[in-house]
Order: C-alpha cells, then structure tokens, then sequence
C-alpha cells in the first residue's frame, strides 16, 4: 500500500522550502551582479559603480535578514527533521557565505579611486585581474551548483578548489621590485583586492561543501567547510 498524500499542511510546508531554495539563488545572483560591478570598477575606477555596488548591497543584507528569519522560523514551527532539517540548516549557512562574499565585493570596490594609480604596476596589476576573474567564476559554478542541486558540481567546488596560490606568488614577484615613493600604499592596495578574490573562491568551495552534504547527508563531506 503506498503511503497518503502528505495533507495540506506538509504541503505548504515543503512548497515554502522551494521558495526558499529560489530565494537563495535571487539572493546569489544579487551578490554576483555586485561582483560584476567589482569586476567593472577595477576596469575603469567608476566611482559611480562603485557607488550602485553600495546601494546594493543593503539589498543584499536585507534579504539575509529575511530569508534567516524565515528558516528560523521554520524551525521553530514546523520541528524538521532528517533532510528537511539538514536543507534548512544548510541555508543558514549558504546565506552567511553568499553575505560574506557581498562584503568582500565591497571591500574592492571603495578601491575605486585608486584603481589610475594601481593600474600603473603594469603586469602585477594584469595578474591581479586575472586571478578576481578566476574567483569570479568559482562563484558562479558555486551558483550553478546550487541552482541545479547539482552533486557532481558541488563535489567539484569542495575536492578541487580553484589553484589561486600560484597567482599570488606571480602577484609578490612582480612587487618585489617596485621603486616608486607610493609603492607601499599601492601594494596593500592589490593586497587587499588578492585576499578579496581568495576569500570568495574559499566561500564558493564552501557553498559546494554544504552542498554536498545537503544532497548526500553524509557527515564526513563537512570537514570540507573548513577552511
């Protein structure tokens, strides 16, 4: 005999967790469209860029505090247990990894004024681009993954994070040597941008991980979280 229709209660339950499941994919793809404006002001140093980046990001922040309070508040009413559990848990965290990559586009993007004189460091400056763009796209395969339920994508971002060491190796040599009077002030400068992208290909390997775990449940796929 196969088991009754879940009543309407359970499903309204489980439509509210697919509207969540989206609303975390929109609030994704807030955070990357900020991340392309990034990509745009150390492009061109647009302030006003800059300054739209900013503005969206309240935004962003406020659909953080609003999905957090709509996963909380699940708990609280409906007592989920086994998947549906490990779904709304894994949300909180995939929310706090989309917000910390949205802080971090911001970080960069106040660089904007700097960006005529940081461009100046020639092929430093070439590497640097290159390795917002690697994170970038880290990122969104961490979206796609996301938006699919993708597992295999999602073991890809967790097992084999993007290779952004060797950037920064390149990024230091091509320092080193500088021999300007603002040399300091522009090297904490790329200093800043290079740990910006290291931190939001960490955070997208992140979301993989806990993607991973939401579709598996298995326990063992959270030690990739840590990093």
């Amino acid at each position: 005999m196969e088991p009754p229709p879940p009543g309407p209660l359970r499903t309204a339950f489980y439509d509210e967790l697919d509207q969540i499941r989206l609303q975390v994919e929109l609030m994704g793809v807030r955070v990357d469209q900020n991340l392309e404006r990034m990509r745009d002001v150390l492009r061109t140093g647009d302030t006003k860029v800059a300054a739209t980046a900013l503005a969206a990001d309240d935004e962003i922040d406020a659909m953080h505090v609003s999905l957090l309070e709509r996963c909380y508040g699940l708990l609280g009413r409906e007592a989920p247990v086994a998947s549906d559990l490990r779904f709304v848990v894994s949300v909180v965290r995939i929310l706090s990894e989309l917000e910390r990559v949205g802080d971090l586009a911001l970080r960069v993007v106040k660089l904007a004024p700097f960006v005529e004189a940081l461009e100046t460091t020639g092929e430093a400056w070439d590497v640097l681009l290159t390795l917002v763009d690697t994170a970038v796209e880290q990122y969104r395969t961490a979206l796609r993954a996301w938006s699919a339920q993708d597992l295999g994508l999602a073991t890809e971002l967790a097992d084999h994070p993007a290779p952004l060491f060797p950037f920064h190796e390149r990024l230091l040599a091509s320092v080193h040597d500088k021999e300007r009077t603002e040399a300091v002030r522009l090297a904490m400068g790329m200093f800043v941008i290079s740990q910006a992208a290291d931190r939001i290909a960490d955070h997208a390997a992140i979301i993989g991980a806990r993607l991973r775990y939401l579709l598996t449940g298995e326990p063992t796929h959270l030690a990739a979280e840590v990093r």
